[in-house]
Order: C-alpha cells, then sequence, then structure tokens
C-alpha cells in the first residue's frame, strides 16, 4: 500500500470522529467568563460567600483529581474499543500498592506503587477482554470484585501488627509535599475577604490554584494534557483511536490492533491505581478499607461528561468535586444560591421553547418553565437547603449531568466490541 494511499485513509479515520467536535475558538473561553461573572452575581445577591472561596474551590480541586485520574484510565482504554468498568477495583488495588510501599520506601516510591498496582488490574482486564474475548462488562464486573477482595487480603496480610495499623487500615504515612507560590497568599486572601463583585472571586480562585497544592495534583493535570497531545496530536494516539473506530480500517493499514488495545488498558489500569494513590498520599494519608467509595464510577460518568475527550472529562471531574466538597462543608445556603440562576435559566428557556411550538418544542418548553418556576419559588422560601437533600448533591447532579448531556454523547463507534485478529480479511 502506497504511503499516499495510508496517509488518505488515517486521514479519513480521523476525521471520522473529529467531524461532530467543531466548535469556534471562541465558545470556551466565553463559556468560562460568562459562567464567573453569574456566580459572582449570585454570590452578591443571594451572601453565599463559600459558593468559590478559595477553601471550597481547593477542597474541589482535592476531589476531582481522583475522579479525573480514574476517568483519564476510562478513556484511554475506551479510546482503543475496550469498555473498563472495572476502574473501582484497580483504584482499589492502587490505594493498597500506594499505603505498602510509601511505608516501606516513601510516597515517591508510592506513586510508582499505585500505578504498578492498578497496572496489574488493567492486565487481567486486557487478558480476559483483548486475549479471550470475554465479554467487557462482565470482566469489568469481575475486576471490581476481585479488586475489592484483593484489596482486602492484602491490607489484613501486610498492615496487621504494625504499629496504628490493622487489618483494615494502614500506620500513618509519609505525605507529599505541598507547593505554594510564594507572597500571593496573604494578599489574595485579603482582596477574597473584602467580597467585593468579581474581584474577590477572581482573589478566591487564583488563591486555590496557587496555595498549598499537592505536588500529585500537578501531576495528574500534566497527565491530562500529555494525554490529549498523545491521543490527539500524534500518529501513535491517531492509531490507538483508530483501533476504537474502526479497528478493521486499523488492521489493512497494517496497525496491530491488539497490541495497541493491550497496552491502552494497561495505561488505563495505571491511572486508575493512580487514582486510588491519590486518595491515600493526599486525601487522607492513610489508608482505609473502601476508601474508593464509588469514585471509579463517578469517573466514568466524568468521562462520559466528557465525550470521551479529556477537557471535557476535567470539566466533568470539576464538576462532580464541587457539589462534593460543597456538601462535606455543609454548604447548604450555596446549594440555595445556585436555584437562583438554574431557575431563571429553565424559565428562560422553556419560554424560548413555547416560541417555537410549532417545531415540535412546546411541550419540553412547558416542563422548563414549570421546574423553573418550582425552582425560584423553593429559593424564595427557604434560607438553606436541608441536610438531606445537601448529601445527595453530587449523586444528584452526576444523574442530571448524564441525563442532559445524553443528547450530544458520541462513543467510539466500536467501543466495547469483541476485536479478533483477522477479521479485516
Amino acid at each position: 500500500m502506497s504511503a499516499e494511499v495510508t496517509v488518505s485513509r488515517e486521514a479519513q479515520l480521523a476525521s471520522r470522529e473529529n467531524r461532530h467536535h467543531k466548535r469556534p475558538a471562541w465558545f470556551w473561553p466565553v463559556v468560562v467568563v460568562g459562567s464567573l461573572l453569574v456566580v459572582a452575581t449570585v454570590r452578591v445577591l443571594t451572601g453565599a460567600n463559600d459558593i468559590n472561596s478559595s477553601g471550597a474551590l481547593a477542597a474541589a480541586l482535592a476531589l476531582a483529581m481522583p475522579l479525573a485520574l480514574a476517568g483519564l484510565g476510562g478513556l484511554w482504554s475506551e479510546r482503543a474499543g475496550v469498555v473498563n468498568i472495572g476502574l473501582e477495583g484497580m483504584m482499589i488495588l492502587g490505594t493498597w500498592g500506594a499505603a505498602f510501599f510509601t511505608y516501606y520506601y516513601g510516597p515517591w516510591v508510592g506513586i510508582l506503587g499505585a500505578a504498578a498496582m492498578g497496572m496489574v488490574g488493567g492486565a487481567i482486564h486486557a487478558v480476559a477482554t483483548v486475549v479471550f474475548g470475554v465479554d467487557h462488562i462482565v470482566s469489568g464486573v469481575a475486576m471490581n470484585l476481585l479488586g475489592a477482595g484483593a484489596g482486602a487480603y492484602l491490607a489484613a496480610r501486610t498492615f496487621s501488627g504494625l504499629p496504628n495499623g490493622g487489618p483494615t487500615q494502614s500506620p500513618p504515612l509519609a505525605q507529599l509535599p505541598f507547593l505554594s507560590v510564594p507572597g500571593v497568599g496573604d494578599p489574595l486572601l485579603a482582596l477574597e475577604q473584602s467580597h467585593t463583585w468579581l474581584v474577590a472571586d477572581l482573589a478566591g480562585i487564583l488563591r486555590a490554584l496557587t496555595t498549598n497544592v499537592n505536588v500529585l495534583t500537578l501531576i495528574a493535570v500534566a497527565l491530562l494534557v500529555i494525554t490529549w497531545w498523545v491521543l490527539w496530536r500524534t500518529p501513535f494516539g491517531l492509531r490507538v483511536r483508530a483501533c476504537g473506530e474502526a479497528p478493521q480500517a486499523a488492521e489493512t493499514l497494517g496497525v496491530n490492533v491488539l497490541r495497541l488495545k493491550f497496552l491502552s488498558v494497561l495505561v488505563s489500569g495505571g491511572l486508575a491505581g493512580l487514582a486510588g494513590g491519590f486518595l491515600v498520599l493526599v486525601a487522607s494519608n492513610i489508608y482505609r478499607d473502601g476508601q474508593t467509595g464509588g469514585r471509579g464510577y463517578i469517573g466514568l460518568a466524568a468521562m462520559i461528561f466528557g465525550n470521551w475527550r479529556p477537557g471535557g472529562l476535567a470539566a466533568g471531574a470539576l464538576l462532580f468535586g464541587y457539589t462534593d466538597a460543597i456538601q462535606l462543608r455543609g454548604g447548604g445556603d450555596v446549594i440555595r444560591a445556585y436555584l437562583l440562576p438554574i431557575g431563571l435559566l429553565l424559565v428562560v428557556w422553556g419560554i424560548w421553547q413555547l416560541v417555537r411550538w410549532r417545531q415540535g418544542k412546546g411541550i419540553a418548553g412547558l416542563v422548563q418553565v414549570i421546574v423553573g418556576a418550582l425552582a425560584l419559588t423553593w429559593f424564595a422560601v427557604i434560607d438553606a437547603v436541608p441536610s438531606e437533600f445537601t448529601g445527595m448533591t453530587p449523586y444528584l447532579a452526576t444523574l442530571l449531568v448524564l441525563a442532559f448531556a445524553s443528547q450530544r454523547l458520541r462513543m467510539p463507534a466500536a467501543d466495547g466490541n469483541v476485536y479478533r485478529k483477522g477479521e479485516a480479511s
């Protein structure tokens, strides 16, 4: 096959996926600036100053990173065409690996231990799905059960009898360093506490990003950028994505589909293990049984929300991390504050849909107006959302976001299909 034909067919594979994702260059900057202006206005109108305080945003960032890493692991696997719902089990293996290697060799080796144990889980999933052709969902469920059982067994065998350790927890562990930009924390805090419209909001965001940021958070952000560059800007990444879009076509171009699928699932497991390591090394500084708390599934939801792309994945992880941070900080007043813009948006959008009644949009518009009016009424009659509702906010946000985003989602065309070498012939 000539080089010109190969390049042409690779270009067709790339355009098949990317033609649905064209947006103007100004779209995301406008969204970010507009959201900031809305939140700043809502904060001033409602007095909910914790809505974007540096403390809330720092907590949201810390809670978002395990979700982002787990979702990034899912992205690598599914872009190669292998569904990975076993992220939770791989995260559990990563929590034990981080604790064990940190206790004996230090936190930097603990990072490698977490990734290595996650890769063990990834290897098991890859052997089952890529080599033996086991259904991806069945293998993923088995991986979650295996990860939970193996983590509990290994913890009982290795941490029992250690000082302050036991069968369900490790001893306290050495912590990775936190970094700050010198000389900016106090001035930004003073600006934030002035509660000036927009000025205080920008100060809170900058302080959260420049004060007491863990080094593993910076590593996670770097991994997001590296993943985007590798998968969307290199020939290797194009071949990986071709395995998830059209593996038979990729095979005709000389791509070793099975090898790339196997490698991608290994990377997926390593990233999921690193997500579990984040919980041990940053979030709590100790291993505990059941520490992941279903975050592997939420990371998978963040990946789906992000349309199998790193930027959208990061946004979804931050959203879910933010809602979790707000409920942990008892932010009933913050959740109440959000009822105002959500209610107004639903009413305005619903009225616009009613205007387009003849195009079949009327019923949906009427429902949106009613829901928006109920949200505004709830905002007017309460001072804070009850704690019972606050605790379920992260899970409710996950369901609502996936429900509203489902219309624009496009998974890789061959994701979840069992592939056998030689099918293209």
